[in-house]
């Protein structure tokens, strides 16, 4: 999975994208050139928890992109996750549901 790095590519994301949301995510999705990969980002707020818990909601967030990939072939997307507070909530199968939402408003599957 190829990520989005640079506080530049975000912004770049943020301003020219966009935006779809759930009560526990925020998608931001912006289309770029034919043949070039996904990229994500994810942003995980230091309100919604301790490191630990951060860590793992990205963790589950990964895997879940990962499934979807692989599921459902699209290309040539820079993605950004934003998780608000509500997310701790949920387990893993209910945030799965919640970007496969997501993916369905965004017009991705």
């Amino acid at each position: 999975m190829e990520t989005l790095k640079k506080n530049k590519e975000f912004n770049n994301v943020y301003n020219n994208s966009n935006s779809f949301a759930t009560r526990h995510l925020v998608l931001y999705l912006l289309s770029v050139p034919e043949n070039e990969n996904n990229r994500y980002g994810l942003s995980v707020s230091k309100r919604i928890g301790n490191a630990v818990i951060r860590n793992k909601l990205k963790r589950r967030l990964r895997e879940i992109i990962r499934e979807f990939e692989k599921k459902y072939n699209f290309n040539s997307y820079h993605i950004i996750f934003i998780a608000r507070n509500p997310v701790v909530d949920l387990n893993y199968g209910q945030m799965k549901k919640d970007v496969k939402k997501l993916y369905k408003k965004a017009g991705l599957i």
